[in-house]
This record gives structure tokens, sequence and C-alpha cells, in this order.
């Protein structure tokens, strides 16, 4: 189609493409793979935000059997171009994200309806996966920057050290985390903040996105 022109991605399997005429904008969300998260749940979290009044894309339509959804166009506005802009008024930003932040831990909802008729009910972010996580990486990064013999020592002893600190956790993994919560997906949108990227949503330790 004509009217669309693709755009900067993230690093899930998503295509996104901006839909434009002379009166409307919206955004065209493409998912072959991981297709329900990608789609149905991200809706399902954005619906979640929507009702508990933090600006996230409102879904526009939907076509799950050719594997997109167009949702609410926010612009190209993202926190991270408008610091690297502003290097004076930085605080007045990061004074409305920890603000934004505050009224998304303060949500309670974990269960709604998708468009899929199915409930989806948002996971607890369990002990278990964080570790899991932190050790990814022995994965992604021990193993392209240490020598053969230093990886297996250095991953046995980062596991060690990490099921430990998980074990000190004390705060209740009863608050939303957004877990993508940084400025590349907080748009400026007029005078407000928008949140995308939401699908791997949790309820977990409140620490988690403030870090």
């Amino acid at each position: 189609m004509k009217n669309l022109k693709k755009i900067k991605g993230d690093a899930s399997f998503r295509e996104f493409f901006r839909k434009q005429n002379k009166l409307h904008s919206s955004i065209i969300v493409l998912a072959k793979k991981e297709k329900f998260k990608n789609l149905v749940v991200y809706d399902a979290i954005n619906k979640i935000l929507i009702k508990n009044k933090v600006l996230a894309p409102k879904l526009y339509y939907k076509n799950y059997h050719k594997n997109y959804i167009e949702i609410e166009d926010f612009g190209n506005k993202t926190f991270h171009n408008e610091l690297n802009k502003k290097r004076k008024n930085q605080f007045s930003y990061f004074k409305k994200i920890i603000g934004l932040l505050i009224k998304i831990q303060s949500i309670k909802n974990r269960q709604i309806n998708t468009f899929k008729n199915r409930k989806y009910l948002i996971p607890k972010y369990k002990k278990k996966i964080l570790i899991q996580e932190a050790n990814l990486f022995c994965d992604w990064y021990v193993k392209n920057n240490f020598s053969k013999n230093g990886i297996k020592k250095f991953s046995k002893d980062f596991k060690k050290v990490m099921k430990n600190l998980a074990s000190k956790l004390m705060l209740k993994e009863n608050v939303f985390v957004h877990r993508d919560f940084h400025v590349s997906n907080l748009m400026l949108v007029k005078k407000n903040i928008g949140v995308i990227d939401s699908q791997d949503a949790v309820f977990g330790n409140r620490a988690y996105d403030l870090a």
C-alpha cells in the first residue's frame, strides 16, 4: 500500500509501519512470530494501562489471521530524543517520568479480556524468572568477552551471586512492572507521556522499573 511507511522497530519479532493520509495517521504492528504475545497481549496490556488513565496506544483494528493490528500513532518524539536535545530542563522530565511510574505501580488490575475473547492474566515476576534473566548475561556477554578457560568459572560465580542476591529481595511482588521502562519507550504526546512496548509487563518488585 502506498500510504504505508516502514518505521524503526525494536528487539522483538514485530515490524512497524506508519499508515498516513491527509487527515489521520496510525501504526500497523505486524508479527508473524510470537503473534499472541506481540499482538493480543500487547493490546491487552495497553487496555489495562488506558483503563488506569495511563496513555497507551488504542486499538483501531485487528486482523489476527493476517498477523497485524492497527493502533494509535504517538508520533516520533521519544523522551530519549528530547533529553538529548534539552540539557537544561532534564530534571523536570525525570520528575514527570517518576510521577508516571508511581501511577503505573498503583495499578491493581491483573486480568482483562482480549480481542480474542480470552482472559489474559498478567503473570507474576517470580524470583526464578529474575534469576534466569540475569543469567542471560553469561550467554550474551561472557561467551563473547572471556577466554574459554574463564567462561566456566565466571559463569559459575556469577550465577551463585545472582541466586544469593535474589534470595535477599524483601519487597513483595505486587506492583505493575512495565519491564522495559526506559526513555526510548516513553513518548512525548503533546504535554503528556505515552507508554509503548508494554507486552512483557508482569507483577513484581517495585524497584525493577525504577532501576
